[in-house]
């Protein structure tokens, strides 16, 4: 037993009929409930591994067992500040101080530095940091799943991605994955390009969607389109008779933009700040659809997909200009964590995501892009 407790001493006393009776109600039933699971597991994917997490009674026949100890290092670690983490965890000063202190004696290195402002992470602290929230995450993870297998659910795919993505593709593709796969759900979550491939890293999501470059360091990183990014502008807008313009020419114009979250919006940002020039943005929106329909409507021009403008070419007011900066062209990629074996679910997602593109696939300007 990992804690040192000696569970034999607990039951020694017991007479055969009260042990008897407790395996049938509580052994028996547990190891049923496991192997009915694993099974329902197996049949859809890979083997599964289990981890049994026993009760976080703070002291269990005597012996203290502070469990709680990678919850109060989060808190104390996020507020820089032992007094507030513990209040979080309704502990008393004292009481935190003394079992992070236990923690450093245990470990043989300081993981916080002290001072009259608050702490500090040690470079021990953040790699403890790093393990804690990782633990506390799956801890979550494994309680929701449990909760929607017992609903009937037979897996739980979670996919962060990028705004053209989550906004442009993904709508076409996941109603038809989701037919297919009526046991499976998806947690689907727009996020910036860097934090995906964190996210998928630190297990926080299962697969990423990701546009340019990205540190792939610890990911397998599997190429399935090239994106192109346009101008849109208005019917009668002066840049409307062009074929092609630099993005520069474009900052002296009103934009529409995407929400201040967005992937697009931070990547057009980074340029006109090198560029040492401001994106005016009169209003910025939630989907490429609705920023299409106001540059069509004459509020400014707006940079997107351009899959998007097409689209909305013949349905709006609105003129497709090619942009000849380089940066126009962007590799799209799916993330995995590498050497992890995914649930055949979520391979099936991925391979999903390929075809649709194998499908649609432009080689011209796939190939101008890798030469670009």
């Amino acid at each position: 037993n990992v804690d040192g407790t000696d569970f034999a001493e607990a039951v020694r006393d017991l007479d055969p009929a009260e042990r008897q009776r407790r395996i049938d109600a509580i052994h028996v039933p547990y190891h049923a409930a496991i192997d009915a699971l694993l099974d329902r597991r197996s049949a859809i994917g890979p083997p599964s591994a289990v981890v049994a997490i026993h009760s976080f009674t703070p002291v269990f026949l005597g012996r203290s067992r502070p469990w709680e100890i990678g919850v109060l290092f989060v808190a104390t670690a996020e507020s820089l500040s032992l007094t507030r983490g513990s209040a979080r965890q309704h502990l008393s000063l004292a009481a935190a101080s003394s079992r992070v202190k236990a923690l450093e004696t245990r470990s043989g290195t300081a993981l916080l530095e002290r001072g009259a402002r608050g702490v500090r992470l040690t470079p021990a602290g953040e790699a403890f940091l790093h393990h804690a929230r990782a633990l506390l995450r799956q801890t979550e993870q494994l309680r929701a799943e449990l909760r929607e297998y017992s609903g009937g659910l037979r897996g739980h795919v979670r996919v962060f991605a990028n705004t053209t993505a989550v906004t442009d593709f993904l709508p076409d593709i996941l109603p038809t994955y989701l037919a297919a796969h009526p046991k499976i759900n998806i947690d689907l979550q727009e996020k910036p390009n860097g934090e995906i491939a964190r996210g998928v890293r630190e297990s926080r999501a299962d697969i990423g969607i990701v546009a340019g470059q990205v540190d792939t360091t610890g990911l397998t990183a599997t190429h399935f389109n090239t994106d192109r990014l346009v101008l849109v502008v208005p019917r009668g807008h002066a840049l409307a008779r062009r074929k092609a313009v630099a993005f520069a020419e474009t900052l002296e114009e009103d934009h529409v933009g995407m929400h201040a979250s967005s992937t697009l919006h931070a990547y057009l940002t980074d340029i006109a700040q090198r560029l040492d020039r401001p994106l005016k943005l009169r209003i910025q929106l939630a989907n490429f659809d609705a920023l299409c329909r106001m540059v069509g409507a004459g509020v400014g021009v707006g940079v997107v997909p351009e899959t998007t403008a097409r689209r909305n070419l013949a349905a709006m007011a609105i003129r497709q200009v090619e942009l000849t900066d380089a940066w126009r062209w962007r590799e799209r990629f799916v993330l995995v964590r590498e050497g992890e074996v995914q649930p055949e679910y979520a391979r099936a997602l991925i391979d999903v995501v390929c075809a649709h593109y194998d499908t649609k696939s432009n080689e011209p300007d796939a190939s101008h892009a890798r030469r670009a």
